[in-house]
């Protein structure tokens, strides 16, 4: 009942206050150099954590589908704290030629000027009809001899495949700005990128989640799709954060169903009675909701690492069950009276259950002190846990049997069928404790190349459309994908900081504001007044063509249609081809009905009237300065107070570990004050790695000082030891050979084989103390064993979750699980050997086979 009433409380206290802060960035503490400077460039320069990527089948349509879902987005500002549209707006409209090259621009130039009597007609009559008689107008220059038929094959191809869109009933589309660059556009063309910072909601499981979900749902409405045959996805810190959370819940009902099922079984071979499963259930969860509202307690909120507390509670605590109760099944056997059982069981199995459950405290708590916030916090709450599951084994599970009154064991406990193994042990321990040290000290060098994956990426569903689309686009310069980000002092400062960077092998490149002020200007510029001096009059007409009749656009169609066919005549080539071809795609469309030369006109003129527009902003280019640039543009890169942004872009794949590793460290050697993403997956896997180690040495320290004081023999304390370092070093080994690389996820198995491995050790040692000999066959062995299956079982379903953080975490565990539960069960009985004083007589052999 005090039991129920504590259970009820804790259960009240956990589900009024609990709650899982997501923000990634206060996994670690803000104490840490690197972490302050990451605080406070995001503080000083604008965080724009979704990137909205627009993809169009034409330049003009992605322009526009971009420039219409950025004017929704601004609009929305209890959503969106801010978008910015890079290489939109009048500055680059205007001045966009400015930043091509020398060679670019002079040969648009002369292309501009070579096309002025097209670009009339065009500008004249900006219609179907205009089109065409621009066509006309060309072949007229290939009858005359001016020009060849081949030099027509890519707008008469363009311009056939368009009508035989429209002709088909698909969307259609037509771009000017590939026709004039005379290639199909490149990918890089086609896209648009929106940088939008989202209001975020860190009480949330998916902070981001309403900002993209807003986002989704503004796209929708303004039926981009329809429109400009637009397709528009999200990627960014945001999406992909929030995707992975989501990600967490696919498949989960069904791995927790299987995982359930294969536990009840495996408990029910080690128990073999409902009624004690049901204790060990009852037990569990009343150490779980009261853990749960302890830590709650403690550390206010969990976090995504201390989140996994659940699952090393039930790993962990299922074995203090398991132990007592195999333990009290084979007291039992012996003492048909529960209540006798119940207390021969405390008194043989309460001091290694106690000392078990201290010395996994004390591993978890070793982790406190660490800079790594997420894994301290975990400390805090599973020490406390593990505390509270051996206390609620030793109170509530036997009230519970109790109550329950199981029937008596008429069997004794214990796996008789591994006496053989026993034996073997027994006869050839000295060969199988120096074959096994010597085989784990010849692969010990494998440890040097033991990975560390520091990459978060690494750890998400590739097939989630943000990290689809992160990986489709990461060697972008323009997602900005794992740069660096250096703050300079003023912008003079930046500019030289950029250049001594730029020259380091590991570097693409850097940019600053500078980068936005185009070289070479003088000469830019005289090439473009030329060309506006040359087709100015014609590129703005004084009177322009009245809009043509449907009649008029057939008469076109067919007058057209006809001089390509005459053109053509009976020549063979790839001119004549694509003019014969044109020539029955215009025919059909003339005899088709109004709404095909409707859809036509549409899918050809709107770009040309946006071309026509943008060309008359783009000549009209002056001379650009610092000053000229935009301020909203320009606080992208320069604070208030004249503090300067440099952003680095590392060569080769962003997304490679050694790439990224050697990229931040050649920055950082030249610019220890740098920040940005790379910097921080690269600290922040050195921050976690050191944060291991100096744990891991801390917990084995208070481990082995807790050991001394309780065992009093310092060859016993390594008796218990030695066998958890060979085990923890196989399971690093195993994973350079299974090239399983540790990263910030499956880490967290390390601290889960400190814990299991420990109380194992412990069992094991008390047992081989108090004389028990053939300990394979005893049923301290059955209840490791089946321990560790449970164990393995619940975390079997994480190595089947399709989120490959959560999978590489079920995998590690395993593993480790396996490893110590070996290490325990037969390394450690040989390396012990016969108990002090004892001859392993038959007395001894008979006591172990009650046991």
């Amino acid at each position: 009942m005090l039991a129920l009433a504590l259970t009820i409380g804790a259960g009240v206290y956990a589900a009024r206050n609990f709650r899982i802060h997501t923000d990634i960035r206060d996994l670690i503490s803000p104490e840490l150099p690197w972490a302050q400077r990451a605080l406070r460039y995001t503080q000083d320069f604008p965080q724009r954590d979704i990137i909205a990527v627009v993809d169009a089948p034409t330049p003009e349509l992605a322009d526009q589908a971009a420039s219409t879902l950025a004017t929704a987005v601004a609009a929305r500002s209890d959503r969106f704290r801010g978008v910015s549209y890079p290489g939109s707006g009048g500055f680059f409209e205007q001045n966009g030629l400015l930043f091509l090259s020398n060679d670019d621009v002079k040969k648009l130039a002369d292309g501009l000027v070579r096309s002025e009597p097209l670009v009339g007609t065009l500008a004249g009559d900006p219609s179907l009809r205009g089109t065409l008689e621009t066509l006309s107008l060309a072949l007229v220059g290939v009858e005359r001899g001016e020009i060849k038929l081949d030099a027509l094959i890519w707008p008469m191809t363009m311009s056939a495949d368009t009508v035989e869109e429209v002709l088909a009933e698909r969307p259609a589309s037509f771009s000017w700005r590939a026709l004039t660059s005379g290639k199909a556009s490149e990918p890089r063309e086609l896209r648009r990128f929106l940088q939008i910072e989202p209001v975020l909601d860190f009480s949330s499981l998916q902070p981001g989640r309403a900002a993209t979900n807003e986002l989704a749902r503004i796209a929708s409405d303004l039926r981009l799709e329809d429109r400009y045959q637009a397709r528009t996805r999200q990627t960014g810190r945001i999406p992909m954060n929030d995707d992975e959370f989501g990600s967490l819940n696919r498949n989960a009902a069904l791995n927790a169903v299987v995982s359930l099922t294969a536990v009840i079984v495996i408990l029910w071979l080690a128990l073999r009675s409902a009624r004690i499963m049901l204790a060990v259930a009852i037990s569990l969860a009343v150490g779980l909701v009261v853990a749960t509202a302890v830590g709650l307690l403690l550390v206010g909120a969990l976090n995504l690492v201390s989140v996994a507390f659940f699952v090393l509670f039930v790993g962990l605590g299922v074995d203090f069950g398991i132990q007592f109760s195999v333990r009290y099944r084979a007291e039992r056997h012996d003492h048909p009276d529960l209540q006798a059982a119940l207390r021969s069981a405390a008194t043989k199995a309460g001091g290694p259950l106690a000392l078990a459950a201290v010395a996994t405290a004390v591993g978890f708590a070793s982790f406190l002190p660490t800079p790594y916030r997420g894994l301290s916090e975990l400390g805090q709450i599973a020490g406390a846990g593990m505390v509270i599951a051996f206390l609620a084994s030793i109170t509530v599970l036997p009230a519970l049997l109790a109550l329950l009154k199981p029937p008596g064991e008429p069997h004794p406990m214990g796996f008789a069928a591994l006496a053989p193994v026993d034996r073997f042990l027994e006869r050839h321990r000295i060969p199988v404790v120096a074959g096994t040290i010597l085989v784990v000290v010849l692969a010990s060098p494998s440890l040097l190349v033991l990975p560390f994956d520091f990459n978060p990426l690494h750890l998400q569903d590739p097939n989630v459309q943000s990290v689809a689309t992160y990986l489709e686009l990461r060697t972008d310069p323009q997602t900005g994908a794992n740069a660096i980000e250096i703050v300079a002092p003023d912008l003079t400062a930046a500019n030289a900081i950029a250049a001594r960077v730029s020259a380091l092998p590991e570097v693409a490149q850097a940019r600053t504001l500078s980068s936005l002020v185009p070289d070479h200007q003088d000469r830019k510029l005289e090439l473009i007044r030329h060309a506006a001096t040359a087709i100015g009059a014609s590129l703005n007409p004084d009177e322009m063509e009245p809009p043509p009749t449907d009649q008029e656009n057939i008469e076109s169609l067919s007058s057209t249609a006809d001089r390509l066919s005459s053109i053509a005549a009976d020549n063979q080539g790839a001119g004549p081809d694509a003019a014969r071809r044109l020539s029955g795609v215009l025919n059909r469309l003339a005899q088709s009905d109004f709404s095909a030369r409707e859809r036509t006109a549409s899918a050809i003129v709107e770009p040309l009237r946006q071309s026509l527009d943008q060309l008359r902003k783009q000549l009209q280019a002056r001379r650009i300065s610092l000053e000229d640039i935009p301020a909203d543009l320009a606080r992208e890169w320069v604070t208030a107070d004249g503090r300067a942004r440099v952003e680095v872009l590392p060569k080769g794949d962003p997304e490679d570990t050694d790439t990224l590793r050697n990229f931040a460290r050649a920055v950082l050697a030249v610019e220890p004050t740098a920040s940005g993403p790379a910097v921080e997956l690269f600290e922040a896997g050195n921050t976690v790695v050191r944060a291991f180690i100096a744990a891991g040495m801390f917990a084995l320290s208070a481990i082995f000082v807790l050991l001394l004081v309780t065992l009093r023999r310092i060859g016993d304390v390594l008796l218990t030891l030695v066998p958890l370092l060979i085990a923890g070093i196989v399971t690093l080994e195993l994973c350079v050979v299974l090239d399983l690389p540790l990263n910030f996820a499956n880490i967290i198995a390390l601290p889960l084989l400190l814990g299991v491995g420990v109380a194992f050790k412990i069992y094991y040692m008390v047992a081989w103390r108090a004389g028990k000999t053939s300990l394979l066959q005893s049923s301290l062995t059955r209840a490791v064993v089946f321990s560790s299956m449970t164990t393995a079982t619940a975390f079997g379903s994480l190595w089947m979750s399709s989120q490959p953080g959560t999978s590489s975490m079920g995998k590690l565990m395993a593993l480790a699980l396996v490893c110590t539960m070996m290490a325990a069960v037969l390394f450690q009985p040989a390396l012990m050997g016969p108990p002090r004083g004892s001859a392993a007589s038959g007395d001894g052999q008979a006591e172990a086979g009650r046991s």
